[in-house]
C-alpha cells in the first residue's frame, strides 16, 4: 500500500473521522490511523446519543461554530441519506443564579436563539418533569441529539469513497519530523506525510507530550433505565434535558428513548452526569462502576422525572478529556505549523465534530481557518 500522504490523521474518532472526511473531500491524500475499530467504545464517542444545542451556557463564542456545525450535519445527512440529527427540543432547568441558566440566557440573548420560558408543566414535552418551585425552566425547540456511532461511520464511509485510506487496529508507536516530513510508525510500518493532525482523544497527551500537563482524563458512568410509562418517554413525546441540581456540582442530563430499530445500542432512558468522574489512564480504564456513581443518576431521575424511575437496564462508561478551562484546544502547534491539534473536548465536544473537521482540514491545507476559534487556541495558556 501507499506509504506517503499529504496528511496523516492520528485518531479516527469524532474529530479525526470528520477531518479525514473534509480533507478527502478536497482531494487531499489522507491517511487516518485508528488504534481500535471505527467506531469503538473505548474512548469518548460511544453511547448512542449526544446533545446538540445552540444556547450554549459554556461560552457564547461557541454559538457561531454551532451554526456552522448544524449546517455541516445537514449536509452530511443529505450526502449519505442517514439521519444523524433528531430534533426533540431541550429543557434547561435550575435556579436563576446557576451558571447553566445564566449562561444559557446570555447566549440566547446575544445570538437571538429561540428559547421559550415555560412555567411548571406548561409544555407538552415538559409534563413529566417535576421541578422545585424556585427553578427556572427554558425550552430550546431547535435542540436535540446526534447519533455519534452513525455519524462517525458516515464520515468514515465518505472518506473512503473520496479516496482516503483508513487503517484500524493500528496503534501509533512513535512519530517524528525529519527533513520536513512526518514519519509515523505503526505495526503496519512507517508512513510519511507533510502535515500531521492529532485527534487522539483521551490519548492526546500520550501522542503530544507537551499537552500532557494540560489534559486530565476521567471515567464517566452512564445509565439506561426502564421508565414506568415507556411510551411517555419516546422521541416523539420527551425531550433532551439539562438540569442543574443545587445540591451537587455540574449538571445532570438525559435523552428520550431511542427505538432499537433506528440506532441500536442500549434500551431505555439514558441519564448521565456532566462533571469530572474518576481520573483514569485511558489504557487501563476500570469499566466497572460503583453504587455511588449509579445512585447519583438514579436520584436525579427519581427527583426530577419520577415517572421515569425504574430498574436499571444498562450501565456503561466513557472518557472525558478535560482542558484546564474546560474549553477545546484547536490549533497548530506553537513550534510547528505543520502539526495540528484537536484535544480537550471536556465532555461537550461531539456536537462540534462536523465543524471541527472542517477547521482541521483548513489548518492542514492553508494554515488558517475562517471559523472563529481564537478563544480555543493554545495561546490562552501562558505557560504552554
Amino acid at each position: 500500500m501507499n506509504k506517503h500522504f499529504d496528511v496523516i490523521v492520528i485518531g479516527v474518532g469524532s474529530m479525526g473521522a470528520a477531518a479525514c472526511y473534509w480533507l478527502s473531500k478536497q482531494g487531499i491524500s489522507v491517511l487516518g490511523i485508528e488504534q481500535f475499530d471505527i467506531p469503538h467504545d473505548q474512548g469518548s464517542h460511544a453511547g448512542q446519543s449526544r446533545i446538540i444545542r445552540k444556547a450554549y451556557f459554556e461560552h457564547p463564542d461557541y454559538v457561531p461554530l454551532l451554526h456552522r456545525a448544524y449546517q455541516n450535519w445537514a449536509s452530511l445527512e443529505r450526502e449519505t441519506g442517514a439521519q444523524l440529527y433528531f430534533e426533540t427540543g431541550l429543557l434547561y432547568a435550575g435556579r436563576a443564579d446557576h451558571e447553566l441558566i445564566k449562561g444559557t440566557r446570555l447566549a440566547a440573548e446575544l445570538h437571538q436563539i429561540k428559547l421559550d420560558n415555560i412555567a411548571r408543566g406548561q409544555h407538552s414535552k415538559a409534563r413529566n418533569f417535576l421541578m422545585p418551585l424556585d427553578y427556572e425552566q427554558w425550552f430550546e425547540p431547535q435542540a436535540g441529539f446526534l447519533t455519534p456511532e452513525r455519524a462517525i461511520l458516515s464520515f468514515a464511509q465518505e472518506s473512503i469513497r473520496q479516496g482516503a485510506t483508513l487503517l484500524t487496529r493500528q496503534r501509533v508507536h512513535t512519530w517524528k519530523k525529519q527533513h520536513g516530513e512526518y514519519h509515523v510508525e505503526t505495526s503496519a510500518g512507517i508512513f510519511t506525510a507533510k502535515k500531521l493532525v492529532v485527534c487522539g482523544g483521551a490519548w492526546s497527551g500520550h501522542l503530544v507530550p507537551s499537552l500532557n500537563a494540560k489534559l486530565k482524563v476521567t471515567r464517566q458512568v452512564i445509565v439506561w433505565v426502564n421508565p414506568t410509562k415507556w411510551d411517555d418517554f419516546t422521541i416523539d413525546h420527551f425531550p433532551c434535558w439539562l438540569i442543574a441540581d443545587e445540591k451537587i456540582p455540574g449538571a445532570l442530563y438525559g435523552f428520550p428513548i431511542v427505538p432499537a430499530g433506528k440506532l441500536g445500542g442500549p434500551l431505555g432512558l439514558k441519564v448521565a452526569y456532566h462533571y469530572p468522574g474518576l481520573p483514569s489512564d485511558p489504557d487501563h480504564v476500570d469499566r466497572s462502576h460503583t453504587q455511588d456513581e449509579v445512585a447519583i443518576l438514579l436520584h436525579a431521575v427519581k427527583k426530577f422525572i419520577p415517572n421515569a424511575f425504574g430498574e436499571v437496564l444498562s450501565v456503561k462508561t466513557c472518557l472525558y478529556t478535560y482542558s484546564p478551562d474546560e474549553h477545546f484546544i484547536i490549533d497548530t502547534h506553537p513550534d510547528d505549523d505543520d502539526l495540528i491539534i484537536a484535544a480537550g473536548f471536556s465532555g461537550h465536544g461531539f456536537k462540534f465534530a462536523s465543524v471541527v473537521g472542517e477547521i482541521l482540514g483548513e489548518l492542514a491545507t492553508t494554515g488558517k481557518t475562517i471559523q472563529p476559534i481564537d478563544f480555543l487556541r493554545l495561546k490562552r495558556f501562558n505557560n504552554y
